[in-house]
């Protein structure tokens, strides 16, 4: 199945090898992600959670550059409200939620850098497998939004003190040697080859072993977050007000005009 297949609008792809579901997602800046993009993968997400033929899912961006850029910038700009801004922040709230519900193993595979979002769904993924130079940042701050709706799960992930650190020190990169000793990466890799080779090891063994005790494993994994549905809604309302700020405009408008 393939979903919004013009290219320069992104798309979402879809292969399912041997009770293993691939969802491959693009966008030509940076594999950021636009609303439409969103909804696809959160689709997507949903689908295979009640499709009992799948066992494991593997997430993966397409392309040589970045994993994922986060928020589409040139879909920030055109926020004109409180209302807009909270439906657009909900976006990634529906995406990390989707992840955390799946009773299906998530594995995140990331070819390169990430930024905002895209640590957001590194860190949403059960089990996530890098390359060498997968870099992270969270930049949210130095626009003056905050990575507030992804926090949640990157402090998950990493704990409040490294989560902490990628927040405030928004302008910095990690390295993805970092992030492998934070907890983001649990393998990291010198070559694609090496990488893809250690993913279909994995997905494979996951792939024949009991779906149920996989759903079992993953309520575990995922114990006291059912408050997310509210808490991650509460921050995109948070978020929604503060990109209105002419402060976070101006950010934008300069970020805009240095890429053209």
């Amino acid at each position: 199945m393939t979903i919004d297949t013009d290219a320069k609008d992104g798309y979402v792809k879809t292969e399912v090898h041997n009770n293993i579901l691939i969802i491959e997602f693009y966008h030509p800046q940076s594999n950021s992600l636009p609303s439409p993009l969103i909804a696809s993968l959160v689709h997507e997400i949903d689908s295979a959670a009640r499709n009992i033929d799948i066992h494991v899912i593997v997430l993966r961006a397409a392309g040589g550059g970045a994993f994922c850029a986060g928020a589409s910038f040139d879909e920030l700009l055109t926020i004109e409200d409180e209302q807009q801004g909270a439906q657009f922040f909900n976006g990634f709230a529906s995406i990390i939620n989707a992840m955390r519900k799946c009773p299906k193993l998530i594995v995140a595979r990331v070819h390169g850098k990430c930024v905002g979002g895209g640590v957001g769904l590194a860190a949403a993924a059960d089990y996530t497998i890098a390359l060498e130079g997968a870099d992270v940042k969270l930049s949210e701050l130095s626009i003056g939004i905050g990575p507030l709706v992804i926090g949640p799960a990157v402090e998950r992930k990493i704990g409040l003190s490294a989560y902490s650190e990628l927040a405030i020190d928004s302008t910095a990169w990690r390295s993805s040697d970092w992030a492998k000793r934070k907890g983001l990466y649990a393998g990291l890799h010198p070559t694609p080859e090496s990488m893809d080779e250690a993913i279909a090891r994995l997905t494979s063994a996951l792939a024949h072993t009991s779906p149920e005790a996989a759903a079992e494993m993953k309520k575990v994994f995922w114990h006291d977050t059912d408050h997310w549905d509210m808490l991650l809604q509460e921050r995109a309302a948070i978020s929604g007000k503060l990109v209105l700020s002419s402060y976070t405009k101006e950010c934008l408008r300069k970020f805009k005009e240095k890429k053209l």
